[in-house]
């Protein structure tokens, strides 16, 4: 069977058996999925069986922490003591049943705090938040994160359809904590209010939104992520985050949101690094589990349940905070063994393919997208990704990825350096023209002048770079 990818770059075809590993490790994940989930679409529902559940009988709340030999659900409910023991059931899972109290409300009620305890497989006990968690709080006391059982009496209802995809994107990227002119961390409700209506006004037809997902280290801009199906709560509730997105369709604004599935934060304490004790419960056990230019862990792909894990959190930001597609932080340290780090990309084919290619991260990446767009048909998915990997942009059916858009990254970073270093009259016509139009065939670009990178982490904005000493 031809590829199409091989038709638009015959010079493809010189790494063409890397590329056909790639899709038939693709194709055998779905053909499994089919097989022994109920397909992709299915399988992507594990906030259905994992965390807290409901029934009419009761609260089910589950874990997977495949090497711990104890667990416990403690929290205020119990009086943080041991008191609610979870049951094995096979192949890493715990769960315990909580049946309504005599008044017929949840054992569970809204705004509990909780936490796993477990003992490790060396006789260690240690507290986790529980990793679907749909809510973490910080504890005031202690600092430290817990969770927190969200059922509100009423919630939120959404007014207004998603709006038709752009057929050209101008995006508007935001990061609501820092988004007010006053020195206080902004709220949902106070973006909704003031920003939404400005960036409509001005003309964008996008909002991009930055530090979704809870990160217990709010100087990390969001990128170390602690809990991955909780909203960050230093800028509301859940309920108003449903508004925000809810108000920016009424106003026909599309809203992606940043997500963070490159990495995960090292801090075991708040997050889900060393979830049963191990490091290799989520992530890659050793070296090969560490990010060492972020510090950070390295998820496990190909692990069923990471995958699980991975893929329902996409699901579940589209339809229970219904964000209208993705930009996916850092793949090229996904893309890579090496995660791209003192790598020069020069173009050459041998950069991208070979033994540095990390074969298992290219086909989430290819299943992500697949349920993202059988989802949401209108949903948009954009590849932050430094290296230029070729077909990242293409369909899936063509042989790609399955993006929509790649970052054009070298626009804002040529823009910077020529604003530093070179005298306005020695600017480079043939390199300015070189680098707007420098993208792969039938791959589409997003060009920008800076994003948070350029602006915040370690620089300053244009405007600042055009004015300022």
């Amino acid at each position: 069977m031809a590829l199409k990818v091989f038709e638009l770059d015959p010079l493809l075809e010189s790494v063409k058996g890397q590329i056909w590993d790639r899709i038939n490790g693709y194709r055998w994940w779905k053909a499994e999925l089919e097989k022994n989930e109920g397909g992709l679409a299915n399988f992507a529902r594990g906030y259905e069986t994992f965390g807290i559940t409901r029934t009419e009988q009761g609260l089910t709340f589950r874990e997977w922490l495949p090497t711990a030999q104890q667990v416990f659900l403690v929290g205020e409910f119990n009086g943080w003591q041991n008191s609610t023991p979870l049951k094995a059931e096979g192949f890493g899972r715990w769960s315990v049943h909580l049946p309504n109290r005599p008044d017929g409300s949840p054992a569970l009620p809204h705004r509990c705090q909780l936490k796993v305890r477990l003992e490790t497989q060396d006789g260690t006990w240690i507290d986790r938040v529980p990793a679907w968690i749909l809510l973490a709080w910080q504890d005031a006391e202690t600092n430290l994160f817990n969770g927190v059982r969200w059922d509100p009496p009423e919630r939120y209802v959404f007014k207004h359809a998603r709006p038709p995809k752009p057929a050209a994107l101008k995006i508007y990227e935001a990061h609501v904590g820092m988004s007010s002119m006053y020195p206080k961390v902004a709220t949902y409700l106070d973006f909704a209010e003031n920003v939404l209506p400005r960036i409509k006004r001005l003309g964008y037809n996008v909002v991009q939104l930055m530090a979704v997902a809870e990160h217990a280290h709010y100087g990390s801009f969001g990128y170390h992520v602690t809990s991955f199906f909780a909203p960050s709560s230093r800028c509301g509730t859940p309920e108003e985050l449903k508004e925000l997105v809810d108000r920016a369709h009424g106003l026909g604004l599309p809203v992606l949101m940043d997500v963070v599935h490159a990495h995960l934060s090292s801090n075991s304490l708040d997050g889900i690094a060393m979830m049963d004790g191990t490091d290799f419960c989520y992530t890659h056990g050793g070296p090969k589990g560490h990010q060492s230019q972020w510090d950070s862990k390295l998820f496990h792909f190909t692990k069923h349940e990471v995958l699980r894990f991975l893929l329902s959190n996409l699901r579940w930001w589209l339809e229970e905070y219904k964000f209208d597609g993705f930009r996916f932080d850092g793949i090229t340290s996904m893309l890579y063994h090496s995660h791209g780090i003192d790598k020069a990309f020069s173009g050459d084919y041998t950069d991208y393919f070979g033994p540095d290619a990390d074969l298992e991260s290219h086909i989430f990446l290819m299943l992500a997208n697949d349920l993202i767009h059988e989802l949401v048909p209108s949903a948009v998915t954009v590849a932050e990704d430094v290296s230029g990997m070729p077909t990242l942009g293409l369909p899936i059916a063509d042989g790609g990825f399955g993006f929509d858009y790649r970052l054009a990254m070298a626009i804002p970073d040529m823009l910077i350096r020529l604003l530093k270093e070179v005298p306005d009259d020695d600017w480079d016509m043939n390199l300015l023209c070189h680098t707007l139009t420098n993208r792969r065939w039938k791959e589409r670009c997003i060009a920008y002048a800076e994003s948070h990178d350029q602006a915040i982490v370690g620089d300053k904005t244009i405007a600042f770079w055009l004015m300022d000493q």
